[in-house]
């Protein structure tokens, strides 16, 4: 059983600003740093910037002022992606009719990073442990469209898992799935963070659900509002409007 290591941040966020003109900003002054291990939930009003400050630390979006560190290197020079997995937001937007199969989904993301790259037998070995990891070996010949949102939503944290990721950001993974499905697809995340120790980032609007899951609650409105333990998150909404349009809380820290 994997426990957050407070004293290693692999992931730090200092003074970040970011605009798409010069007239509004979308995201201003944050600082937010999520250990190794941390299980992390990104909450906030719609328009808050959560997502783009998930891309931010992905670098597909250039922050206008601030620095990000990845495993303690400036992010515009970090070299380590296999290090990196991602869920993103529009996984589950494809063509349903595209014949592609379960299998074919994850191995492509062993080719993320090589181009006509030919298939060795590591690669055929990862993708059946990524697979059987995510509970969805014995659906490897099923093309992806034939399948539920749950399930797609496992093979895509299991293409995310084939380069052997030490952090996933996933953004709204269970939006359009069933609550059968969502309850799966949360102990697969607890058995990723707890067994398998990666640390997970992930963006949603439930926050009722969330506060059950994750290790710290970072509530973002345009700024960092709060960081803090689901308990305190949910001891301060009962009497702050943290789940509104106006999020008031100003706290930061984290709690061990």
């Amino acid at each position: 059983m994997f426990k957050v290591d407070h004293h290693k941040n692999i992931i730090e966020v200092e003074d970040i600003s970011f605009s798409y003109n010069e007239n509004e900003n979308v995201l201003h002054d944050i600082t937010l740093a999520i250990h190794q291990g941390d299980y992390i939930g990104l909450v906030g009003p719609n328009g808050a910037g959560k997502t783009t400050l998930l891309k931010i630390m992905l670098n597909l979006l250039t922050p206008t002022k601030g620095l990000v560190k990845l495993f303690g290197s400036d992010i515009r020079v970090f070299k380590d992606w296999h290090k990196i997995g991602y869920v993103p937001q529009k996984a589950l937007n494809f063509d349903v009719n595209f014949p592609i199969s379960v299998y074919e989904t994850v191995i492509m993301g062993r080719y993320s990073k090589k181009l006509f790259k030919r298939t060795t037998s590591e690669d055929k070995k990862e993708v059946e442990n990524s697979l059987r990891q995510a509970g969805m070996w014995e659906y490897r010949d099923r093309l992806i469209g034939e399948l539920s949102g749950g399930q797609q939503q496992r093979v895509f944290i299991a293409r995310a898992l084939v380069n052997h990721p030490e952090v996933i950001f996933l953004d709204e993974p269970t939006t359009g799935v069933d609550s059968k499905m969502q309850d799966e697809f949360y102990e697969l995340l607890q058995k990723l963070n707890k067994e398998l120790g990666i640390t997970l980032v992930l963006v949603s609007h439930d926050i009722e659900r969330l506060t059950k899951e994750v290790m710290h609650i970072a509530c973002v409105d345009k700024t960092l509002t709060c960081h803090v333990s689901p308990e305190e998150y949910l001891s301060a909404s009962e009497s702050l409007n943290i789940h509104g349009e106006n999020v008031k809380v100003i706290t930061h820290h984290h709690c061990n």
